[in-house]
């Protein structure tokens, strides 16, 4: 057997976590902007995965939202059997209350954003935030554990410095506190992804806990997959930015789906189309150039097809401008180039 069937049997396998099972074992990240209903919609297109994640919603808002016109707390009924809604917050009140909501709503889970060091987020007390004030994060597990039933998971990185074993005793809390899963992204919060996340600390992780744990965290390829899960022990794989730049990634990897070279062009098309039927054609375009950048990353001249799609200002120029530049089939590259990955 080789490396590419192990791993598809390894992420075939049904995965428990708290009162449900899902497979594969491979799952959409939780990412901010990104994880938009178009998006997922997207990626269900081509299947492969074992759950998708909402993008972060917040937790004081999501109990009075209207999903009719949230640009983020917005689903299609045909995904909620695998949708996880993620929120943010500072308190253990309004995480729960939110949580409430996503229960009643049908959602598979809710998932706890401890990972975010963006400054809008960090200066509300929220997203990695809380990792400076951990007693506060363990009492967020908690509440919303005891407020549902639902799978409670958490995605969390390695702290506001590089020692791990601050994680460690958290992760090990977590899990006293009532966490059903654990996403673990092995980085400081301030670098974002200045530097490589360092993966044995997701073998950390994995020994202190036994609930579910995935990594996340550069994985590019199936070989990356397949060394991430042999090396570290982790349950399964959690792919963010990746998924962004080739979204039928997860087919890929479950199901031995093989893109040809029109899938750039019919997923830059299907993407715009989508985001136009789901959003104002304002919006829409917005929402396309935040995709526009890890999609370009697949090309050798990546910079320069980057720039050309962000010209465009309506749908149809949009349009017009992804036949100009994918039609004449660019050269693509076999990883990524992460300069484009913001």
């Amino acid at each position: 057997m080789d490396d590419k069937q192990a791993m598809k049997q390894s992420l075939g396998q049904v995965l428990h976590i708290g009162s449900k099972a899902m497979s594969p074992r491979l799952v959409l990240a939780p990412m901010a902007g990104l994880g938009h209903i178009a998006f997922r919609h997207l990626v269900s297109e081509f299947g492969g995965f074992g759950l998708l994640f909402t993008g972060m919603c917040s937790a004081k808002a999501v109990p009075h939202e209207n999903p009719r016109v949230s640009p983020v707390f917005c689903w299609r009924q045909e995904e909620l059997p695998f949708l996880v809604c993620q929120i943010f917050g500072a308190d253990p009140e309004s995480m729960s209350r939110a949580a409430e909501r996503i229960e009643k709503e049908g959602f598979w889970g809710v998932d706890l954003n401890f990972g975010c060091s963006v400054s809008a987020i960090c200066k509300k007390g929220a997203g990695a935030a809380l990792l400076k004030t951990p007693d506060q994060a363990v009492a967020i597990v908690k509440a919303v554990r005891a407020s549902v039933s639902i799978p409670v998971c958490v995605k969390f990185r390695t702290g506001w410095d590089s020692q791990v074993d601050g994680a460690v005793e958290l992760a090990r809390a977590f899990e006293e506190a009532g966490a059903d899963a654990i996403t673990f992204h092995p980085r400081v919060a301030p670098d974002r992804r200045n530097r490589p996340p360092v993966w044995r600390h997701i073998t950390r992780i994995k020994a202190a806990v036994s609930i579910p744990v995935f990594g996340n965290g550069n994985l590019f390829d199936e070989q990356d997959g397949n060394r991430m899960m042999g090396e570290t022990g982790c349950d399964g794989l959690s792919i963010g930015r990746m998924a962004v730049a080739r979204p039928w990634i997860f087919a890929q990897w479950t199901h031995g789906f093989i893109p040809d070279q029109d899938i750039y062009i019919s997923t830059a098309f299907r993407m715009i189309e989508l985001l136009t039927r789901h959003y104002n054609e304002v919006y829409a375009v917005k929402l396309f150039k935040k995709f526009v950048p890890y999609f370009s990353a697949n090309f050798k001249f990546g910079h320069e097809i980057c720039k050309k799609l962000l010209i465009a200002e309506t749908p149809d120029e949009v349009k017009q401008r992804i036949d100009q530049v994918l039609s004449v089939y660019p050269q693509t590259v076999a990883r990524p180039n992460q300069n484009l990955f913001l």
